[in-house]
């Protein structure tokens, strides 16, 4: 499969153009992918253009790729976002990387009760910068057309009036509803944004559940086992790619 690199503009992305790869990209891939004159990759803006061409010109400050063929991919339908819970270590962070090679369209810094793991103000813009870093490598590694959208970092009350409207789930061992039945019933109601929230390693606190809940939210379970963290929401959105028909 052709290595996929992503362009700050998509204009010139049309059969027969010639788009520049510049800056951090083009030394990725001049430099650490090795792209070769003459070699077919994939370009895209991570906003739904998809297209295919031939590298013309490497260099680490610049490669230029000649298009053969694009596509506008339609986003996909309903939207899967992934409310993840602050989680110590780098838990939430695989979280976010598997979840975005995984299908999500967004995903939502949570700062939940239990999170050990604090951002405050100096630490909110690093962190969801983080994120994007990890949401636009890992949407190139799976070759995506849509780079998911790195909400703002919310509170459980700024939370609750994120998914006042929308279809919300929250991921509860102790849940009687199984995620797979709600989600189908979701699919068939018309639902065009489900929304997943997962807790930290302690758990989501009752009262941020009944605080969710009172919001709209169900509260549903995956099976007999109890997942981590940094688990819970890939295996989630996994289990929505199938129940959707994706997979």
């Amino acid at each position: 499969m052709a290595l996929h690199f992503l362009l700050d503009d998509a204009a010139d992305a049309v059969p027969g153009g010639l788009v520049v790869l510049t800056g951090a990209e083009a030394h990725h891939a001049a430099t650490v992918r090795r792209v070769r004159v003459g070699e077919d990759v994939t370009v895209g803006d991570g906003r739904g253009v998809w297209a295919r061409g031939v590298c013309e010109t490497v260099a680490p400050r610049e490669v230029t790729v000649r298009i053969a063929e694009r596509d506008d991919v339609p986003p996909a339908s309903p939207r899967v976002v992934l409310a993840q819970a602050l989680a110590k270590g780098d838990r939430d962070e695989l979280a976010v990387q598997a979840a975005t090679e995984l299908g999500v369209a967004a995903v939502i810094p949570w700062q939940a009760t239990r999170s050990v793991s604090r951002w405050d103000a100096a630490k909110t813009a690093k962190g969801r910068a983080r994120w994007a870093g990890i949401v636009r490598e890992a949407a190139k590694q799976a070759h995506r057309a849509w780079v998911p959208d790195v909400e703002d970092a919310l509170s459980t009350a700024a939370l609750a009036r994120r998914i006042d409207g929308v279809a919300a789930l929250v991921l509860e061992p102790t849940a009687q509803e199984r995620l797979t039945a709600r989600v189908r019933e979701l699919a068939a109601a018309g639902a065009t944004e489900i929304v997943l929230i997962v807790g930290p390693e302690g758990g989501i606190d009752p009262a941020e559940i009944a605080t969710l809940v009172a919001a709209g939210a169900r509260a549903v379970r995956m099976g007999d086992s109890v997942l981590r963290t940094s688990t819970a929401g890939p295996a989630a959105i996994a289990a929505l790619d199938v129940a959707l028909g994706r997979w």
